[in-house]
Parts: C-alpha cells; structure tokens; sequence
C-alpha cells in the first residue's frame, strides 16, 4: 500500500470509531447486499454511473483529483477518464474488497485508495479535490445535508458535487409504491421517498454552492443526475 493510502487508511480508521451510530443499519444492509449487489442494481443503475463519469470529462488541469463517495463494489470505476485520480471512500468493508477485485482485474491504475469511511466525516484537508462524485448516495446517509457540507469542504474553489439520486415522485401510483417501500427502508438501505426538497432546502442556506445542472436520466426518469458547484 502506497505511503499516502497508508496515512488516509489509518486516519479513516479513527473516523469510524466515532461514525454516529445512525450509520450502523446502513453498514448491515450493504453487508448483506455485497455478495449480490452487482447482479441486482448493475444494469438499472448503469446509464446514471455513466453520465456521472461523463460529467467528470470537463475537468483540467494536471491529474484532477476526484473523490467517490459510497463506491461500493466499483461499478463506475472503469468508466472514469484514465486521466483522473481517483480515491473511493464507503462504510462497507464487503463492498469496498469487491470494488479492489475490480480495479485490480481491469488494472486500474488512476485509483489512488479504496478506503473505508464515512461520508459524514471525510479524512481529507479542505479543498482536496477537483470533483467529488456521489452515485445513489442521499437516499442511503442519515444526515443527506451534514453530507452535502462535508463534501463541499473538501471540494476546491470552482470545483463540483456531482450526485446522482433517485427523488420520491409527489403523487400518484408511483408515490404510493414509494410509500409502501418506505417501510422497509432499514432493510433496503436506502430511502425511497426521498425528496429533491432535501437538496434545494440545502441549496437555499448554502451561499457557497450553486445548482448548474440537474436533468432526469433513464430507465424513465426514475433518477436525476445534479451539479453543484462550489463558488
């Protein structure tokens, strides 16, 4: 493990012995999705995996730095620009040693660390990175806006939050599946109904951030890819 990786590794490791305990039912549920996470969400997740890649392409600069919050097993890894240097970050050590298997059979060599810790309370220095990438993330954390502070913090000045989310629909029959799911949210992991209010309410007291996209993304809208630029 490289010198660098190394120091992040160990000051992750004292980050998740102070992790809030509200994290702990997220960290069960990715547990047990591990073994079949890949074969269930791959293929329905995958257009919003590869906008959110696309969305880095604009980045300049010498080697931008990107950070991936809640990489899970590394599904959109392969897809960054091999000019990018990329860290992932995710609470569950099952996904995280799935996602490893995965840059080391593609050989990707722009993956910096894959480390453990949580996205509430990231062991970075202010403005670390270029772009901090966030797929099916807000649904999944206790607090969706301490999120939304802390990864503004390690962004730089001009740089991005890119988020791609499933937001609850407000009526109809899709808000009522949404709100029978919604009862099993603890052991789905995520939150179905969640509310793109939680975002713009966020927005709205963030006088360092700025909403410069947000458009629907296949299969049938059912999620929306958003960038937040940091001013």
């Amino acid at each position: 493990m490289p010198p660098q990786e190394t120091e992040l590794a160990s000051r992750a490791e004292h980050q998740s012995s102070i992790a809030p305990s509200g994290n702990r039912h997220v960290e069960e549920a990715y547990a047990r999705w591990a073994p079949i996470y890949d074969l269930a969400f791959a293929l329905v997740m995958r257009p919003g995996r590869k906008a959110l890649a696309a969305a880095t392409s604009h980045l300049a600069g010498d080697a931008p730095r990107v950070l991936d919050v809640g990489v899970g097993t590394g599904l959109e890894l392969p897809m960054f620009a091999p000019t990018l240097r990329l860290i992932g970050v995710d609470l569950s050590m099952p996904m995280l040693r799935r996602a490893r298997q995965r840059v080391g059979m593609a050989r990707l060599h722009n993956v910096d660390g894959l480390l453990v810790m949580d996205a509430m309370r990231l062991a970075f220095p202010d403005g670390s990175f270029d772009a901090v990438v966030a797929p099916y993330v807000l649904t999944v954390v206790p607090d969706p806006q301490a999120c939304l502070d802390e990864w503004l913090r390690v962004l730089k000045p001009g740089g991005e939050i890119i988020l791609v989310n499933h937001f609850g629909a407000e009526k109809g029959l899709v808000a009522r599946g949404e709100a029978w799911l919604g009862r099993y949210s603890a052991t789905l992991g995520w939150a179905p109904q969640f509310p793109f209010a939680v975002l713009a309410d966020w927005l709205a007291g963030q006088p360092r951030a700025k909403l410069v996209e947000r458009c629907a993304l296949p299969p049938l809208g059912l999620f929306t890819l958003a960038r937040v630029q940091k001013n």
